[in-house]
């Protein structure tokens, strides 16, 4: 049944290397109805689109044949009408008679209940199925992205590896202390005596590959047969293949030729020790990879103080609703989003924004969950909840930048499709090589598992998306929120930076500038206009009484004020006739100019700004310049560009003097104005590749699309923000070259992975197979091929957790 495309996620199990990547996205492509899977090994996650409503249940069924089952959902309800134990019963009697559902535990006084089910079943259902039972139910809806516990597999892995560790050891030193120590190894053989000392090595070897060592087994073989082998699979062969031929040659040593009865135990319990203790660290790096979404979690309180019938309560966080009033204790954290209603104080919005200096706020200014408050007692007016919190939607954005795979993926994901077949093949063309030249059996067994354990991909399939992992969290640190993953290697690219002028490099309002007065008082000529235009609704206007206000200045009550489009604005303040307007309103008005002020003013309009001229008593007395102040730090932030190499443009709707003026001041390589929202498209177009465009508005959407990199002024509109790939949480335009020397460290920081992940299988496969032998050189054992093996993999995210700290 068609239906509207929608978006769905699953956490995958089983998955270890970039071939099962591969595998899972082939599963999913086949299935009916799901569109565009993109999985990701780091975060385990499967993302892809719906076209039927049927394809859900269809592609968790696919990725269990495929052998990597989509791990259960947690799905909390809240639940109204239960009053006694047996509604409890009820509840949970028919949540847990639905398929697929494995548990369900209802809470009386919480009034939820947490389900544990298959991906297949929507939590919607769930809900529907409690409501049908007399019960209203309804999903509760988190903040925060089902994220894979990396802490939990890193426990579990930990436990394996030391339990491995403690029955290799006496294998371990039996047989290599033997070779390092001729006298060792002969008073092992007359103490226990060779044969006893095999059999205790076969026992060891057994439950280490039985015990800590069947997960490799477990998911290996079933992959392949389904001839679909993967990392695991190279494990499960190598170490079975040396278990099996020792075996042999300890209880079975006449069906292999005289020559030929040796054991390789410890090859076996080793490579499976030494690949779990690679696993334990890289689920433990990957754990800190994530750490940027969890930190973003922890921002939220769990408790806020708020008021009810009169009193000041502290309840849940979740049970807030927009309209409540919260009490803000110095030093506590802004538990949602709201406009501030009694207080004024500074709040630090450094975790959000990334910058250090807290803001001032004050009544009617809105606040943000997650930020710190300041030394002040502050109250806010709730205005948003759950999900709909800024600190919930640049959490999702975060999480979706993640699961993206940047175009540079495709290449390995076409190599690593054909790489795990290619090492087998390998494997065995080494093992006849062997034979042929040699007519040994033991040596060709060790150099063809040298070959499967050396080549595994793990690497490979972590280079490029744990680096997009932590790059992208650092981003959200500092203040850079990636929509998509893409824009990584995009802005990376990036020649030329365009920017839409106001309120992305100036403030975005008109501002009183500067002030020129004869035979009056500046203080009071400002007073004076700002009295008489403290009525009209005008921009300009709103300007000067703003700047009347900053000052402290008492304005007294004008009477008669009449306004006339183009002749100015005419009261009377103190007994005292005003005129404001331009110079033209001033002559009609018979008011002769005075030159020093014309002259001022002439110069204020060449920069860009509009002069306003006041008579008092029929004598001209002031002019004021009215501009649109440049932000404080948009000089620096264009001067970062051009450090960085970049070219810089301001596309402007404004006219061409005033447009000039701010990109004369800023520094800015070329200057478009007058152009309407679609000339911005035009003017992007004609800059070619490598186009960034910065801006803020409605009018900027179009633009922001078209560049190959929109970057959106996170104080801008919803529009602007929705039509971009990165946003800048505060208004710092600063942040552009942020993001971009973010971009070029993840980039760098992939081709670094990437140059080891692949140099590593191409240099030491050949080695494995022997390849050096005939000219004096070292045979790889298979020990050595998993200790390399796993440090390969720990390097990469090691290598990626170095972006914690760029910028």
């Amino acid at each position: 049944m068609e239906h509207h495309q929608s978006d769905a996620e699953l956490t995958v199990t089983g998955m270890s290397c970039a071939s099962c990547v591969g595998r899972v996205e082939k599963a999913l492509r086949a299935v009916p109805g799901v569109k565009d899977p993109q999985v990701n090994l780091a975060t385990g996650r499967a993302h892809f689109r719906l076209n039927t409503s049927d394809a859900l249940p269809r592609a968790v069924e696919a990725l269990e044949k495929a052998g990597y089952p989509a791990e259960p959902l947690e799905t909390r309800l809240s639940i109204e009408g239960m009053s006694c134990a047996s509604c409890v019963g009820r509840v949970e009697k028919a949540l847990t008679a639905m398929p697929g559902v494995t548990s369900a535990q209802v809470n009386l006084a919480t009034g939820s209940a947490t389900v544990r089910h298959g991906p297949g079943i929507a939590p919607h259902v769930l809900a529907d199925t409690v409501t049908a039972k007399g019960y209203p139910a309804q999903v509760q809806r988190e903040a925060a992205p089902h994220l894979h516990d990396h802490g939990g597999d890193a426990a579990g892995l930990r436990r394996n590896f030391l339990i491995a560790l403690v029955l290799t050891l006496p294998i371990f030193v039996a047989e290599m202390g033997g070779h390092a120590f001729p006298a060792f190894h002969h008073w092992l053989h007359m103490t226990i005596g060779q044969q006893t000392l095999w059999v205790l090595e076969f026992l060891l070897t057994t439950a280490v590959l039985a015990g800590p060592g069947r997960m490799f087994f477990r998911i290996g073989f079933p992959a392949l047969l389904r001839r679909a082998p993967e990392m695991n699979s190279l494990v499960a062969l190598g170490a079975s293949a040396a278990w099996a031929y020792s075996t042999v040659a300890t209880f079975a040593p006449g069906l292999l030729p005289a020559d030929s009865v040796h054991v390789y135990f410890e090859a076996a319990a080793v490579i499976v020790t030494l690949i779990l203790l690679g696993r334990w660290l890289e689920a433990r790096a990957k754990g800190r990879a994530g750490d940027a979404i969890r930190r973003l979690i922890e921002l939220a309180p769990d408790t806020a103080h708020v008021e009810r019938d009169g009193q000041i309560v502290e309840i849940a966080v979740a049970e807030l609703h927009p309209g409540d009033i919260v009490h803000l204790k110095p030093g506590e954290r802004v538990a949602v989003d709201g406009v501030l209603t009694q207080g004024s104080g500074a709040i630090d919005e450094a975790m959000l924004t990334g910058e250090p200096v807290p803001v001032v706020k004050h009544p009617g200014d809105p606040v943000t969950g997650g930020t710190v408050n300041g030394a002040s007692a502050l109250a806010y007016r709730v205005t948003a909840t759950g999900g709909d919190t800024v600190l919930a939607r640049i959490i999702r954005l975060v999480a979706d930048a993640q699961a993206t795979k940047l175009p540079v993926q495709a290449l390995v994901d076409r190599i690593t499709a054909v790489f795990v077949p290619t090492v087998m093949a390998l494997a065995a063309l080494t093992f006849m090589l062997w034979i042929i030249f040699t007519g040994s059996l033991g040596p060709a067994l060790v150099a063809a598992i040298s070959v499967l354990i050396i080549a595994c991909p793990c690497a490979m399939g972590l280079a490029v998306p744990v680096s997009i992992m932590v790059g992208t969290g650092r981003g959200a640190e500092l203040g850079v929120l990636f929509r998509r993953g893409d824009a990584l290697q995009n802005l990376a690219e990036a020649r030329i930076v365009a920017f839409d002028k106001t309120g992305t490099l100036t403030q975005g309002a008109p501002a009183l500038t500067a002030l020129e007065a004869v035979d009056i008082d500046p203080t009071e000529a400002l007073r004076l206009a700002a009295a008489a235009e403290a009525r009209s609704e005008h921009p300009l206007a709103a300007a000067i009484t703003a700047a009347a206000r900053d000052k402290g200045l008492e304005l007294p009550p004008a009477q008669d004020v009449r306004a006339s489009v183009g002749r100015g604005l005419s009261a009377r303040v103190e007994g005292r006739a005003l005129l404001i307007g331009n110079a033209a309103a001033l002559t009609d008005a018979g008011i002769a100019h005075a030159p020093a002020l014309i002259a001022a003013a002439e110069g204020w309009a060449a920069n860009g700004a509009t002069p306003v001229h006041l008579a008092v008593d029929g004598r001209h007395a002031a002019a004021m310049a009215l501009a649109d102040p440049i932000r404080p730090e948009a000089a620096e932030a264009i001067a970062e560009l051009h450090r960085l190499g970049l070219q810089t443009a301001m596309i402007s709707g404004d006219v061409q003097p005033t447009a000039e003026a701010v990109g004369r001041k800023l520094g800015i390589d070329r200057v478009t104005a007058g152009v309407l929202p679609e000339g911005k498209l035009q003017a992007i177009r004609e800059m070619g590749r490598g186009t960034v465009f910065v801006g803020d508005g409605i009018n900027d959407a179009p633009a922001l699309a078209a560049a190959e990199t929109g970057i959106a002024i996170g104080t801008g509109t919803d529009v602007a923000i929705e039509s971009a790939e990165v946003v800048l949480v505060g208004g710092d335009p600063a942040g552009v070259a942020r993001a971009i020397r973010l971009s070029r460290s993840v980039m760098r920081n992939i081709r670094q992975n990437l140059f080891w992940a692949f140099g590593y299988n191409v240099a030491l496969i050949p080695v494995a197979m022997g390849a050096l032998v005939p000219f004096g050189g070292p045979q790889l054992s298979p020990m050595l091929g998993a200790g390399a093996m796993a440090l390969s993999s720990v390097f990469v995210v090691s290598n990626a957790l170095r972006l914690r700290r760029a910028v």
